[in-house]
């Protein structure tokens, strides 16, 4: 009986490990080799951190020698210059962002997932390619619980302080599109992966079909929606329309990433398959469970 008691009793445990084995933060990249021909990576700190959170920021994403970094502050007031956002903002977010040649895409990387607790690597992913940035590895990191919004406007800086230019009204937009991604998270049945999927099937279709009308990006959107089987109101539909329409009069040329959106689109589908999978590994360790402690239990009767 002893044995026997020993033997679940080491299953038990055994499952635990399997079941807490390969949990971790995500790595940022290291800074040891300088790119001559693209620059040194460029770090944004947001404005709000302390000298300790600031610090804390370096060592999450690898900056270990800040000579081989550019880094700047991002502040309240460029969010308000940049995308129009309030002036008073607290800016916690920072980001790290290593620019790459041409063909390489965009990489998002969130190095604290357990502290940006709204905006997804994927969300991040689709306002980035909706402002032009392209050819980078991003890493996003916060030292405190934050939504990620202000990471956003960091990168934008980040792009800034290089001398490229980036389209005022595309960074709004990718703001909007960031912050409607956000809300709609939030509606109940309504899963991240599953936004971020429809957000970009509906910038492959505008690719496809280039629509010229409102009610050509309309038709777009609702045979999205029908087509993932998704409910919304009339009032997130309507804002699901207009910011599409607002993407088609600034002639975004999402065609030009179309290879970006279907990386992002095969991300997504992963991470669905995967919560899935993983849906069928937790009843079968439930199981599991129930098998142990019925079988304890009649040991005992």
């Amino acid at each position: 009986m002893l044995k026997r008691i020993s033997t679940l009793f080491l299953a038990g445990i055994l499952s635990i490990g399997l079941i807490f084995f390969g949990q971790g933060q995500a790595s940022a990249e290291n800074d040891d080799v300088i790119n001559e021909k693209l620059g040194v990576p460029i770090v944004v700190y947001g404005e709000t951190l302390t000298a300790q959170q600031k610090d804390e920021v370096r060592k999450l994403l690898k900056v270990d020698n800040p000579q081989n970094v550019d880094e700047i502050t991002v502040t309240a007031k460029d969010l308000a210059r940049l995308i129009n956002g309030n002036p008073n903002s607290r800016m916690f977010s920072s980001a790290k962002i290593t620019l790459k040649e041409k063909g390489n895409g965009l990489v998002v990387t969130i190095v604290t997932p357990e502290n940006i607790t709204e905006v997804t690597t994927e969300m991040y992913a689709n306002a980035l390619l909706t402002a032009g940035v392209e050819n980078a590895n991003v890493e996003v990191a916060s030292p405190v619980k934050v939504t990620g919004h202000s990471a956003l406007v960091g990168i934008y800086k980040a792009y800034e302080s290089k001398g490229e230019v980036l389209d005022k009204d595309r960074m709004e937009v990718a703001n909007e599109e960031l912050e409607l991604a956000t809300e709609l998270a939030d509606k109940e049945g309504l899963s991240d992966e599953k936004v971020t999927e429809l957000l970009t099937e509906i910038k492959k279709m505008i690719a496809e079909q280039n629509p010229a009308t409102r009610e050509e990006v309309e038709k777009i959107v609702q045979e999205q929606l029908d087509k993932m089987s998704i409910e919304l109101s009339e009032q997130d539909r309507q804002l699901l329309i207009d910011l599409f329409d607002k993407m088609r009069s600034l002639d975004i040329d999402f065609n030009h990433v179309k290879q970006q959106l279907e990386d992002i689109s095969k991300d997504i589908k992963g991470k669905l398959e995967k919560v899935v999978g993983d849906e069928g590994f937790w009843d079968s360790v439930a199981n599991f469970f129930q098998n142990l402690f019925d079988s304890i239990r009649n040991l005992f009767k």
